[in-house]
């Protein structure tokens, strides 16, 4: 039976549209979630090759290291470790006969409240005048691997209790790319190791240099051990690094047709070690493209017949509704996120207005695509976490604004088509012009440009005159104050 084809996937998109969340989601599909051990196995294992002495050693151990050194025979027999025991032998009667048979056995000679004919050799044990017994100081030496035994078990006990464990085992491995990530990170280079020298020396360490694998070797090495499991090379921003030189000869081998097993598979010596080396078929790979980059050309060529390219636009629907309960005086207050199915504005306080963040999100987008092309539109992720007018105005500032002002090079004019500021008074424009501030009337001043004038279709801002000069976001905007505390500033970027 041929092995299954494996996948090679590019998730590509602008920034913020969860690329790199769905890796996190795919790397779900590639972790094996182990049952737990439950405590009576733990305690099963604990006890399966002690003697009865043992058991009783370890009864007392565990008192101990809860600050009690004195036991009665009652508290032995109904201890855990006691009951365990005896479940394990399938014995239910004479459990009390049981224990005073191995304390007795194992006190000293010279004990002074202990009468007993059959001592053994070692003792352990021995009873004061209450009646409550006690282990030999001298005994505590013998028993440093019971104590061990019980030290793990306390631990195994407490991460077994934790809420947050988890038996994970993962068949992948995730890689961000960068500029200086090379074929020594991901296949195999060499690398110093920095190697002990003898004390009798008195020397001190000295380098020297191996072979080591790298995170897709590694990767290839385990699934190649465990064919009947797939696995996973989880890659963000593959376009970040020199793709063809990371892979290296690997580029070919990763295609469908030409892994281990499959119809036209390939082999080739590795650069370094000279190993022979195929790429198995039951590991997929799974990367992200930021597609705003402005190198991909090379690179679209090179892996656009190895891998499949899923586009991921951005998303507004998945963003919610602000509703903004409103004082007498307008200024927005308790700020809500609902969503659009379960809001319920009748019950606020105050009078109810809405900020639809979706609607916001597509607006601005609609104008970015006119003005700096699709490639430069904002991910649903800029506002995901938005759920207050100050938590949007934070976005806006220091996200939103800076990436659209480096896309269009600083010049006022197209930003301010983009928040359609081009009618408004200055004192209510997010982004202002530097030097029309200094030149007029920040309060009365209308900006003069118009977008019918400049923007009456999609693109036909190239052929028009565009302001270069320096743009400022309005301090209102910084301090939420005077205009920015109200909705419909934000609503008309719809």
């Amino acid at each position: 039976m041929s092995p299954q084809k494996p996948t090679n996937i590019i998730y590509t998109g602008v920034a913020g549209t969860g690329k790199t969340y769905r890796l996190l989601q795919i790397a779900r599909q590639y972790t094996d979630y182990l049952p737990r051990i439950n405590d009576k196995d733990l305690l099963g294992q604990l006890l399966q090759e002690l003697s009865w002495r043992d058991v009783v050693c370890l009864i007392f151990l565990d008192f101990k290291s809860k600050k009690q050194d004195l036991v009665k025979v009652p508290e032995i027999v109904s201890h855990e470790f006691f009951v365990g025991k005896a479940a394990q032998n399938a014995r239910d009667k004479n459990l009390s006969n049981t224990a005073w048979s191995v304390l007795q056995m194992h006190t000293p000679a010279s004990s002074q409240t202990v009468s007993y004919k059959n001592r053994a050799s070692q003792a352990y044990f021995d009873k004061d005048n209450s009646g409550a017994w006690y282990l030999l100081p001298e005994s505590m030496d013998l028993l440093s691997n019971l104590a061990q035994q019980l030290a793990e078990f306390q631990q195994a006990q407490r991460e077994n209790n934790s809420q947050n464990q988890e038996f994970r085992q993962q068949r992948f491995s995730m890689v961000s790319f960068h500029q200086a990530y090379g074929y020594e990170e991901f296949v195999e280079g060499i690398r110093p190791v920095m190697a002990a020298t003898s004390p009798a020396t008195n020397s001190s360490s000295q380098m020297s240099y191996t072979i080591q694998d790298g995170a897709f070797l590694k990767l290839c090495q385990r699934a190649a051990n465990d064919p009947d499991q797939r696995y996973a090379m989880l890659i963000d921003e593959i376009n970040r690094a020199n793709v063809s030189r990371v892979f290296g000869e690997l580029l070919s081998l990763i295609e469908s047709d030409k892994r281990a097993g499959m119809t036209n598979a390939m082999t080739v010596n590795l650069a370094y070690s000279g190993r022979t080396f195929s790429v198995p078929a039951n590991v997929d790979i799974y990367a992200t493209m930021n597609s705003q980059d402005h190198s991909l050309a090379p690179l679209d060529m090179a892996l656009r017949r190895r891998f499949r390219f899923i586009d991921c636009p951005p998303q507004p629907k998945l963003l919610p509704i602000l509703y903004l309960n409103l004082n007498q005086d307008s200024e927005a207050v308790n700020s809500v996120t609902l969503n659009t199915k379960t809001a319920n504005p009748a019950e606020n306080r105050y009078p109810t207005e809405t900020i639809d963040l979706a609607k916001l999100l597509t607006g601005l987008n609609n104008r970015i695509a006119q003005t700096l092309g699709a490639e430069a539109q904002l991910g649903h992720a800029f506002l995901w976490s938005v759920d207050s007018l100050e938590q949007l105005q934070t976005a806006l500032i220091e996200q939103i604004i800076p990436q659209l002002a480096q896309a269009a090079a600083g010049q006022v004019t197209i930003l301010q088509y983009i928040f359609q500021d081009e009618q408004q008074p200055i004192s209510a424009q997010f982004i202002q012009d530097s030097q029309a501030l200094i030149n007029n009337d920040a309060d009365n001043l209308v900006n003069p440009n118009s977008p019918n004038q400049l923007f009456a279709g999609q693109q036909s801002f190239l052929g028009q005159s565009i302001s270069s000069g320096s743009y400022k976001i309005n301090a209102d905007l910084l301090d939420n104050s005077a205009e920015f505390t109200k909705p419909f500033v934000y609503q008309r970027l719809y």
